[in-house]
């Protein structure tokens, strides 16, 4: 398995591109593109470790999508390094959310130094689950906090898989982690897809996560979720247990039992109709509903609904 860190590069200038690669090659894995824009698809879809940007002095629209990104909950913790021209005179840094920066002059010198820093630095202050790349639990219970003090009117959604146990029995935890690593794509790619801004995405834990948006789009992300995780779940299984529908392992007793495919259950909550202080009092009822969802059979979508007869 490839273990080694992945480097975003975005830069119109193949001979720049061709360097940074030439010096980070040995060390991370490096993805190209040419302006900031066409790595959008790749960054939501597997967040990097690392971003770097070279930015002239004249592209305020790059600016612009880079402000927006570090000021968004989630991949506002990505690291980013910029590449200026010697003569880029550094406006103030609220105006340009980098985390460092390299002159050109000094970027044979420089840029593995700086990379390797930005990275360890983004480690040690950061903290995110390492399997998933997700906000974890101390940036989770943050954001709830940080909501309900700004009396922001949100869902809070719940997620975790049925049946996950007998699969990392029968298939091990490597093959486990890969289908988690699945979730967390697919949970972050929906979410944002339906509401770019405003939304969170985090990861508690093994095969525990959690998304915040506006109250109107949670049960239909939560549903697009569901249905698409059982399209993609089928192919991490091997073929003789997929064509039979199920796996033959072990339930926590020990016993030798079969199982169904894994499948996910979502709760959610929301502060339209009731106050909550503090976040441990939604959360609870969101979890409170995760476990109703999978009471009823798993695979399904529950919403707490106390204090009013619709949405």
């Amino acid at each position: 398995m490839n273990n080694l860190k992945t480097v975003v590069v975005i830069s119109r200038d193949m001979v720049l591109t061709s360097i940074v690669d030439r010096l980070l090659k040995d060390s991370y894995m490096v993805a190209d593109f040419s302006n900031i824009q066409s790595s959008l698809d790749y960054i939501y879809a597997s967040i990097p470790d690392l971003m770097i940007i070279d930015i002239a002095m004249d592209d305020a629209f790059a600016i612009t999508i880079l402000n927006e990104m570090k000021s968004d909950p989630i991949f506002g913790r990505l690291p980013v390094l910029a590449i200026f021209e010697d003569q880029f005179v550094i406006p103030k840094w609220d105006h340009l959310l980098v985390d460092d920066y390299v002159r050109r002059s000094r970027l044979e010198a420089d840029i593995l130094l700086r990379v390797d820093l930005c990275i360890h630095r983004a480690e040690r202050m950061v903290e995110v689950n390492p399997l998933t790349r997700l906000p974890g639990n101390i940036a989770i219970i943050k954001q709830i906090q940080r909501r309900l003090d700004n009396n922001e009117v949100f869902a809070l959604a719940y997620a975790d898989l049925d049946y996950f146990k007998p699969y990392n029995d029968r298939y091990g935890f490597s093959r486990g982690d890969e289908a988690l690593k699945m979730l967390g794509r697919l949970i972050l790619n929906t979410v944002k897809e339906r509401q770019a801004q405003g939304s969170f995405v985090g990861h508690i834990g093994g095969d525990d996560f959690v998304f915040m948006m506006d109250v109107e789009h949670i049960e239909e992300t939560a549903g697009k979720i569901i249905d698409n995780f059982n399209k993609i779940i089928p192919a991490f299984y091997d073929p003789e247990d997929r064509a039979r529908g199920f796996i033959e392992s072990v339930d926590r007793e020990g016993n030798k039992k079969t199982f169904p495919f894994i499948d996910i259950s979502i709760g959610a909550a929301h502060n339209r109709f009731r106050k909550f202080s503090h976040y441990g009092e939604i959360a609870e009822v969101a979890s409170e509903m995760k476990k109703y969802a999978k009471g009823a059979g798993g695979g399904c979508f529950k919403m707490d609904k106390r204090g009013t007869t619709n949405l």
